[in-house]
């Protein structure tokens, strides 16, 4: 009985190391084949809206709706790094994307905590572990855009640390990278078979997001076990603790919306205090981070420059709030104030969700979309070099 119960278990391994092996070789050549996607397409639609994102909060609200509809962060990240990777989009241009996607990802929590509405105090209790999440990433935003905006303080040290990360001569635009060995020739024989634009970049997204689902769900069933739920309880003591158990489950998730989702849920059932749950949503910010660094890994220098740029923005929003306990009490008591009014008043919740989320950026980007010249000439994969990336964003380099 026991040989057999261990030839089960060692099987199940085997699936699982097998199916996680097909997710990634599925992401790389999800990320490639976009790449390969996004240089054919050139139309109006598509230019007007990289164009956009010459003003830095547009680029924000875009990061931001389209984060919110397909509620995945870690999708807008690794499209962000093709969009660089393929020349469509600069680095300073990437860096408000993923501060709005950052934004964008919270709304699941904050979904998730309407879920209790017909309870109000399991509802306040809920709704406040879920917009603590949504007040962490705008106050880091509200921080850290203006130093962006006016002296480039993410894109400048991204690119400058990006040279720490590549020895050898960098990888131009118009060559193959690491992945390419073996997945650059596939991805041109689907794009020649789908010989649409439109309908490669739909199902390089599809793509995408599946492999991302079979990551996350193999990760998620792993990490969720009765050892785990024995664990919990005595992680959220420990700030720190909790912050690397946060960055280290998300990673393995890579979904921040998964963990913050859940956390609404212990908060809500009472086995775990708001202000305790808060080291574990920055850590869960930071390991969501993981998915941009993969889709870099072999790419570009300026893919790998976004990738910084991600892991950057989260890493100075925790290194703000989580060595001092009182500025993290700071976003925790907004968040009860605006939990316990929202109980009170549930019409707050719906127009903070419906007005943050979908009205103000789409109104702000379609408005702004109305004023961009479409003919403005995109960078394309040909057009542009490493080199003249290197004298945007490193002038302190010597030409390559």
């Amino acid at each position: 009985m026991t040989k057999v119960l261990e030839g089960n278990a060692y099987f199940k391994n085997l699936i699982t190391i097998v199916t996680i092996i097909i997710g990634l070789l599925i992401f790389m050549f999800s990320i490639d084949f976009l790449t390969v996607s996004l240089t054919e397409l050139n139309n109006e639609a598509a230019n007007a809206l990289f164009t956009a994102t010459s003003n830095p909060f547009v680029g924000l609200f875009i990061g931001l709706l389209t984060t919110a509809l397909i509620q995945s962060s870690s999708t807008i990240s690794a499209m962000v790094v093709v969009l660089v990777a393929s020349g469509n989009l600069s680095l300073a241009q990437a860096v408000p994307v993923i501060m709005g996607a950052n934004i964008g990802t919270t709304l699941t929590s904050t979904l998730v905590a309407f879920g209790y509405i017909l309870k109000k105090k399991t509802f306040r209790k809920a709704l406040s572990a879920g917009v603590l999440h949504d007040i962490f990433n705008i106050s880091t935003v509200i921080i850290l855009l203006p130093l962006e905006v006016y002296f480039g303080i993410l894109s400048q040290l991204s690119a400058w640390l990006t040279h720490w990360f590549i020895w050898d001569e960098p990888v131009g635009f118009g060559e193959i990278g690491l992945n390419g060995f073996f997945l650059r020739s596939l991805s041109y024989e689907l794009f020649s078979l789908l010989s649409w634009p439109l309908l490669a970049l739909a199902t390089g997204i599809l793509l995408m997001i599946g492999s991302i689902k079979i990551l996350s769900s193999l990760a998620y069933k792993s990490l969720i076990t009765p050892n785990f739920k024995k664990v919990r309880k005595h992680i959220f003591n420990f700030p720190f603790r909790s912050f690397a158990y946060g960055a280290f489950f998300t990673a393995a998730v890579q979904s921040s919306t998964v963990t913050t989702s859940l956390m609404v849920t212990a908060v809500a059932t009472g086995k775990v205090a708001l202000r305790k749950v808060f080291p574990f949503i920055m850590g869960a910010n930071l390991g969501t981070t993981i998915t941009a660094v993969i889709a870099a890994l072999y790419k570009t220098e300026a893919a790998i420059s976004v990738a910084i740029v991600h892991v950057l923005f989260n890493l100075i929003g925790n290194l703000i709030f989580l060595p001092f306990p009182r500025l993290r009490e700071l976003p925790v008591r907004l968040a009860k104030k605006f939990a316990r009014q929202t109980a009170n008043n549930k019409s707050i919740g719906f127009a903070y969700i419906l007005l943050t989320f979908f009205v103000i950026p789409f109104f702000l980007i379609y408005f702004n979309q109305s004023e961009v010249k479409p003919e403005t000439p995109r960078v394309t994969l040909e057009k542009r070099e490493d080199v003249a990336f290197v004298k945007e964003f490193c002038p302190t380099k010597p030409p390559l």
